[in-house]
């Protein structure tokens, strides 16, 4: 049964306030109901673009261990991830604010003794053009749900975060497990990857849809911290990573996250009768740093171990 869902589709190719943006407001929310996520094109980022991306992806995967371990943070699962016996074929890095030259610059610097000017440009360039697509959705949820008096505090209270990851192919037709199931805890994740399949998506009748996206298309995918800000009117999809074959799966994150200190909670609009309050106002780095306890990790859901009402 779970090959006969897909994702609905959702066409941000030609879009703009005045064009388009009422009937794909009501798509999004629709799909964020239902699914939490969709797929979408997005014709600001160019075929010619992503090649480019998934080019740096494969450098920056190249260098020695050595050197990738040198990206290092104090959030949680924001610096190198790899060698882990769980998910032995996966590894990943993070980028802190990728829209700003300066902070991919650093990041490079860190890397590479004398910078990389091309891949800077690059990944700055992509992460820019894909935190437009971010806002857009962020914008058409709240309009969606009455709350365009919370845009300015709601945009202003994030940041982004690019995490670039590498899959490595198990060598074998038979699935393995690349990333554990799991949702995100930020507030809005866009995916992209390069032409190698392993994304799949649980629906909320539990079935796993293979998401078998076309080459340019985008996942936009909805995580906790807008669930509970919404007071759960979207749904935070499970999701996980399952390889076959013998090459390499590259895939990008794009994650929209709420700033250190910042208090999510839920607007007084979103809470009634019908839909009672669900969670406590968090701290989202707090609740992160929870998340990777043992308590956390045990927990069928994190967030409503921490902050349930």
């Amino acid at each position: 049964m779970g090959s006969e869902l897909k994702l609905p589709f959702v066409d941000f190719s030609n879009i703009d306030q005045n064009t388009n943006w009422d009937l794909t407001k009501s798509q999004v929310h629709r799909a964020l109901e239902e699914f939490g996520c969709f797929e979408t094109t997005y014709a600001s980022i160019p075929p010619e673009l992503q090649t480019s991306m998934f080019d740096s992806l494969k450098l920056l995967f190249d260098l020695p261990l050595q050197t990738k371990i040198k990206n290092k943070s104090s959030k949680p699962f924001h610096g190198y991830v790899g060698q882990y016996p769980m998910v032995p074929l996966y590894e990943s890095m993070g980028i802190d604010d990728a829209p700003i030259l300066e902070k991919v610059e650093s990041f490079a610097n860190m890397l590479w003794p004398k910078g990389n000017t091309e891949f800077c440009k690059t990944i700055q360039e992509f992460s820019e053009k894909l935190s437009k697509l971010d806002q857009m959705v962020r914008m058409m949820v709240l309009e969606s749900l009455g709350l365009e008096n919370y845009v300015k505090e709601h945009m202003d209270s994030t940041n982004y975060l690019l995490r670039v990851m590498k899959y490595k192919g198990p060598e074998t037709n038979e699935s393995k497990l690349g990333l554990n199931s799991h949702t995100d805890k930020n507030i809005v994740t866009i995916l992209h990857q390069n032409q190698i399949d392993g994304l799949e998506v649980q629906a909320k009748s539990g079935d796993w849809i293979k998401i078998q996206p076309s080459p340019n298309s985008f996942i936009v995918m909805i995580g906790d911290s807008l669930y509970a800000w919404t007071n759960g009117r979207l749904h935070s999809p499970y999701h996980r990573v399952m390889m076959s074959g013998d090459k390499a799966r590259y895939s990008l994150g794009l994650f929209s996250i709420p700033k250190a200190g910042y208090v999510v909670k839920s607007p007084k609009e979103v809470v009634d009768d019908e839909h009672p309050l669900l969670f406590k106002p968090f701290d989202h780095v707090e609740f992160l740093q929870f998340y990777y306890t043992e308590a956390g990790q045990r927990a069928q859901s994190a967030l409503k171990t921490y902050c349930g009402v």
